[in-house]
């Protein structure tokens, strides 16, 4: 089952509680801190340098918040859905974001820009060595030279101990969703069946009384556990430089109990 239609409606609502602000200003400092800039005064340079990929922008929140930043930013999502939820925001902030609906692993710019950055576990979602290695292998492409990637990802200690096989309900006051979560050490896979109840705006009578109607869908998600060791090897085959990882929780040092890691490299600005 696609991932991301039905639910790209309530996305929103049940990942208010995620720093957003928070990783822009980590993206902004880390742009900041290993951007190698060079001293070109042709605009069209320029404004490469300047520009940022969201790579997995979903429905386009971090993307808002760098772009209010300065940053001329370039979204890239898979799902028409998340896609048409980034553009209704487009509208409404008056930024001039581009939009592309693509597939991460076979990504095409028209142009280099100054750093990519992928959020949100976005990268889960390639569950292969070769599909990660091949959307390295564009980053690197389409970084100016100095360029900056920035990108998190959950580990195989996440999955196979924190959520998987573990089920997580919520309840709100417009939807609810049971999120059931299964395994596969084999592969480290981890595999969530998500069931959403979304509030409809009819109403039915029953018993004298009209009772609120909900709407139920359900979509089916799979991403991969992955671990250090494996980033930096993939990292270095694409042509990218490691620079550093951090605990995406704690912005502490990587512990065998991490969760999320945050990663940065960066590409050389000469041709080997």
């Amino acid at each position: 089952m696609e991932a991301y239609t039905d639910f790209a409606g309530v996305y929103d609502i049940f990942m208010d509680e995620t720093p957003y602000e928070a990783w822009a200003e980590v993206v902004d400092a880390a742009i900041k801190r290993y951007m190698v800039r060079d001293d070109v005064k042709d605009e069209l340079l320029l404004q490469e340098q300047n520009s940022v990929l969201d790579l997995g922008c979903g429905t386009g929140t971090l993307t808002e918040l760098l772009a209010a930043k300065g940053y001329d930013m370039i979204g890239i999502d898979c799902s028409q859905e998340m896609l048409q939820r980034a553009i209704e925001k487009r509208a409404c902030s008056g930024s001039d974001i581009l939009y592309l609906q693509q597939d991460m692993r076979e990504f095409e710019l028209y142009g280099t820009v100054g750093a990519v950055v992928s959020v949100c576990d976005s990268l889960n979602y390639l569950l292969t060595e070769e599909d990660l290695l091949s959307t390295f292998r564009l980053v690197e492409n389409y970084l100016y030279p100095g360029g900056v990637f920035l990108f998190d990802f959950n580990t195989v200690y996440k999955y196979e101990t924190v959520i998987g096989d573990a089920t997580i309900a919520e309840n709100r006051e417009e939807c609810s969703f049971i999120w059931e979560n299964y395994y596969h050490p084999e592969e480290e896979i981890n595999e969530y069946d998500l069931t959403v109840f979304v509030k409809s705006q009819k109403q039915e009578e029953r018993d004298g009384r009209e009772e609120d109607c909900f709407r139920r869908f359900q979509e089916t998600h799979f991403q991969r556990g992955y671990r250090l060791r494996q980033m930096k090897e993939l990292l270095k085959k694409a042509g990218l430089i490691w620079m550093e990882a951090v605990d995406a929780d704690t912005r502490q040092e990587v512990t065998p109990q991490s969760g999320r890691i945050m990663v940065i490299a960066v590409k050389n600005r000469k041709p080997e």
